[in-house]
């Protein structure tokens, strides 16, 4: 399962109300450790299968999401389940680690 592209109007429907955990990547276009992180997600996305969704919110084009979530730096990951936020983490970081949070916040 690839990493799905979420927008403002579809956040709540993909993430909120998603019946398997969801992580959340606040990205954008310009941002050099967003880039870093995405093919490390998208392997990440495939490992997981469709135990654990794994969203991308670009925050250029989809500003509302992030300004309720009061994201400040991206990357901004957040780990959601039944609909709340358990979990969230801002910059960069290895595969490995990537994972690590997730299973721990899982």
């Amino acid at each position: 399962m690839a990493t799905i592209a979420v927008t403002d109007d579809t956040f709540d429907a993909e993430v909120r109300q998603s019946d398997v955990p969801v992580v959340v990547d606040f990205w954008a276009e310009w941002c050099g450790p967003c880039k870093m992180i995405g093919p490390a997600l998208e392997e990440l996305s495939e490992e997981y299968g469709g135990n654990i969704k794994i969203a991308k919110v670009n925050v250029d084009e989809n500003p509302n999401s992030p300004a309720q979530l009061g994201v400040r730096g991206i990357p901004a990951l957040f780990l959601f389940k039944n609909g709340e936020v358990v979990s969230n983490k801002t910059g960069a970081a290895p595969k490995a680690a990537l994972k690590s949070w997730i299973d721990e916040s899982v």
